[in-house]
């Protein structure tokens, strides 16, 4: 098999070759931006979900079709150590320039682009990250009182202006969301709601784990009846069958029934493991069709491979008391499990423990499905505990 033509692609955020068994929540996306730009009710979306679910994939997905269609949409990753107003602040001004180009909207984007001087101005005393070229002075008393949730409502509702008077919608796409501080998060969830109120076309597209639901519930009680939170998990089979046998096909390539239910069997479905198997595979067969030979000897390079790069960068960020509660998370198998097994596990209290668990949340190594309940946010991940460190200390 030329290595040249494999076309499975794992990667972080690295489009798959066939994006299986996602069609209705893309299109549920599409209307909701399509319904913001011509005025009516559109309710935001939060893409939650596990590592290696395609969360980051689907969201490039969803921007790049919002742009052909004439969005304008704002692109942003959320990670640890950075300001969400240092974030926003560079993407909005690219946006509101391009709305400036536009002769019905250059009226509201120039002032949009003068509450971004503002807003930038004063809150880099708190947010001493926000590095934003200014273009126009500030307009006295638009965004600029240095509160974050007062200032981000205000420049939001000067974007969604400029954007509705250009006949379009304005769409922020964000991923990593739960590395947001939660009075960061409370500011822009109080910004959507304020737009929608105004019946703004501003409409955000988030992706995170599975705790951001959580938190966007702590930081504001309204975000659940503001946003859909629509769950994003390992495909179906038919859809897991369909990424891997049609890239294949494509190549003029078969795969045998047995092979085919092999690599769902060891993959369970997660789209980067069905990339990763795939790819393995392609590189394991000798020829057309592909035999369950091939996928076993791939599942030894493919865990492999895992083991070293998704797998272990998660792992070297944890401290040796970290890894140590992950390990006994892994003695119990795949989770989730209750705080009180953990702990009995490692013959510690669980208030001890407790700003481990903390901690290995806010890194977003696990998260907490249920009150006491802890569980793995990356698939797979007990049987990596295992492999790495045989046995529990």
């Amino acid at each position: 098999m030329n290595p040249i033509r494999n076309p499975f692609a794992p990667g972080a955020g690295t489009p798959p070759p066939e994006l299986a068994g996602r069609g209705t929540l893309i299109e549920s996306v599409h209307i909701a931006l399509e319904r913001a730009r011509i005025g009516r009710p559109a309710k935001s979306a939060m893409l939650v979900g596990l590592r290696g679910v395609g969360k980051t994939v689907l969201l490039d997905r969803m921007r790049d079709d919002a742009e052909a269609a004439g969005i304008h949409t704002v692109r942003l990753e959320a990670p640890e150590g950075r300001s969400l107003p240092a974030l926003l602040a560079p993407q909005l001004r690219q946006a509101l320039l391009r709305l400036s180009q536009l002769d019905a909207a250059k009226a509201f984007a120039i002032r949009g682009l003068r509450a971004l001087a503002g807003f930038a101005r004063r809150l880099k005393v708190t947010y001493n990250d926000i590095e934003v070229g200014i273009d126009y002075e500030p307009e006295p008393g638009l965004a600029d009182n240095g509160d974050l949730e007062h200032d981000l409502q205000a420049l939001l509702e000067q974007a969604g202006l400029a954007a509705k008077a250009a006949g379009t919608a304005l769409a922020l796409f964000i991923d990593e969301l739960q590395y947001v501080p939660e009075e960061q998060l409370a500011a822009l969830i109080t910004a959507m709601h304020r737009t929608e109120q105004r019946r703004l076309p501003v409409v955000l597209v988030g992706a995170g784990l599975p705790q951001l639901r959580g938190l966007m519930g702590n930081s504001k009680s309204y975000a659940e009846r503001l946003f859909d939170f629509p769950f994003i998990g390992a495909l179906a089979p038919q859809d897991a069958a369909q990424a891997i046998e049609k890239p294949l096909l494509d190549e003029g390539v078969a795969i045998t029934p047995e092979a085919l239910a092999e690599i769902l069997r060891v993959t369970q479905g997660y789209a980067y493991f069905l990339q990763a198997w795939g790819s393995h595979t392609w590189l394991a067969a000798d020829a057309s069709p592909i035999g369950i030979d091939a996928v076993r000897k791939a599942s030894v390079t493919a865990i492999a491979g895992l083991d070293e790069g998704f797998f272990r960068v998660r792992f070297d960020r944890c401290t040796p008391k970290e890894k140590k509660y992950l390990r006994a998370m892994a003695e119990l198998g795949e989770g989730p499990h209750r705080s009180g097994d953990i702990a009995d596990c490692l013959n510690e209290k669980v208030s001890s423990l407790a700003p481990t668990r903390s901690a290995l949340i806010g890194k977003g190594m696990v998260w907490s499905p249920n009150h006491g309940d802890t569980a793995f946010t990356v698939p797979m991940f007990d049987a990596f505990m295992r492999r790495i460190i045989p046995e529990l200390e």
